[in-house]
C-alpha cells in the first residue's frame, strides 16, 4: 500500500480523523478526507470552539472562520465572520475553485453560501447560549479575562496519489469583537499546503500566530530539508522567545505538520493533545508539551486524562 497520513489538532478531532483515515486507506483524495474530518468536528454541538455549538462573540452571534488549501495547485479558499452556515469549511473549499473572489467575509460569505445551496442553520445552540450568558455574568462579577475557547480544528492530509491538503475551522475567540478575524483563514498563518513539500496548520491565539506566519514558516523549513518535527520546533520556540522580548508577551500557540513522505511533527507552548494516523500507525491521540532545549515532548495520553476530558465535554450546563 502506498503512503497516506493525517494529523489534526486537539482530541476533539479524533472521530473526524478516524473518518479521514478510512477514506485515505481506501484511496480517496486528500481534499475529500480533510474536508470530512473538519465537518465531523463542525457538526458536534458540544465542542465550544468550532462550528455548531461554538461560543459567540460579544454580541451573542456565532461568527466562523474557515479555510481550505489544495497542495497540488496551491489553490486556497477562505471565509471569515460567516454566519448561520453548518459547514464553513465546505464553503471555503468551494471558494478555492475560484480564480478570484476566493476569500469572502461577513455578509458576502454568508450570501455566497446561501446562493450555492450550503446547509444553513442557527449555529447558536441553547447550551452555547447558556455558557455565553454565564460567562458574561462571571466576567462582570470577577473581572475575568473573557477571551478563552480559541481551539481551532486544523488538519493536514496526504493521500496515496501523493497529494496534500490542509483545512481549518473555528468560531474564534469567545467574546471577540464583531468581525474579528484570527489566523485560521489566513494563508501562511493558520494553514499552508504544498504537495511538493508538506503542509502545516496552527491553533491558539491568532493575533500572535499571525505575527510569525508560522504555518508557511514550517513549510519553508521543510523545503530546506528539515524534518516536520525539527521544522515545528525551530519555527515555534525561537519565535516565542523573540516575541516575548519584543512584544512583552506571547499567547498560546500549537502547530502540526506533515511532509510528503507522511512524516509528522508538532510543537506547542502549552499542553496540547493532537491526533495522528498513517498506513503504519493506527489512529491515536497523543499529548505534546514544551520540553527542554526547545524540543517538544510527545507521549501517549493517559486513560485518566481521557476520562476527565469526556466528563468535561459532556458536563451539564446550568
Amino acid at each position: 500500500m502506498k503512503n497516506w497520513a493525517v494529523i489534526s489538532t486537539w482530541s476533539m478531532s479524533y472521530d473526524g480523523l478516524l473518518k479521514a483515515s478510512s477514506m485515505l486507506q481506501n484511496g480517496e483524495s486528500a481534499g475529500d478526507a480533510v474536508e470530512n474530518l473538519i465537518k465531523k468536528v463542525e457538526s458536534y454541538p458540544l465542542y465550544k470552539s468550532v462550528g455548531y455549538g461554538g461560543l459567540p462573540n460579544e454580541d451573542g452571534v456565532v461568527q466562523m472562520d474557515a479555510a481550505f488549501m489544495n497542495g497540488d495547485t496551491l489553490a486556497q479558499g477562505s471565509v471569515a465572520a460567516i454566519e448561520n452556515v453548518k459547514h464553513a469549511v465546505s464553503v471555503a473549499r468551494k471558494l478555492s475553485l475560484n480564480k478570484t473572489n476566493s476569500f469572502l467575509v461577513g455578509e458576502g460569505a454568508t450570501k455566497f453560501a446561501m446562493q450555492n445551496g450550503f446547509e444553513m442553520t442557527n449555529m447558536l445552540t441553547e447550551r452555547a447560549k447558556t455558557i455565553w450568558q454565564n460567562k458574561v455574568k462571571e466576567q462582570f462579577k470577577t473581572g475575568l479575562h473573557p477571551y478563552d475557547g480559541h481551539d481551532t480544528v486544523g488538519a493536514v492530509t496526504l493521500d496515496q496519489a501523493e497529494s496534500m491538503s490542509a483545512a481549518t475551522s473555528t468560531s474564534g475567540l469567545f467574546m471577540k469583537k464583531d468581525g474579528r478575524i484570527g489566523d485560521s483563514p489566513l494563508s501562511g498563518s493558520g494553514f499552508y499546503a504544498d504537495s511538493h513539500i508538506g503542509a502545516a496548520t496552527a491553533t491558539g491565539l491568532g493575533e500572535d500566530i499571525m505575527k510569525g506566519c508560522l504555518s508557511y514558516e514550517i513549510v519553508r523549513r521543510m523545503a530546506k530539508g528539515q524534518s516536520p518535527q525539527d521544522a515545528c520546533d525551530t519555527a515555534l520556540y525561537p519565535f516565542c522567545e523573540d516575541l516575548k522580548q519584543r512584544y512583552g508577551q506571547v499567547g498560546e500557540i500549537s502547530l502540526i505538520a506533515l511532509n510528503r513522505k507522511g512524516e509528522w511533527g508538532v510543537a506547542t507552548n502549552v499542553e496540547f493533545p493532537f491526533c495522528v494516523a498513517n498506513e503504519k500507525q493506527k489512529a491515536q491521540i497523543l499529548m505534546a508539551n514544551p520540553g527542554k532545549n526547545q524540543k517538544t515532548q510527545i507521549e501517549p495520553i493517559s486513560q485518566s486524562w481521557l476520562d476527565d476530558y469526556q466528563k468535561q465535554i459532556n458536563a451539564p450546563v446550568e
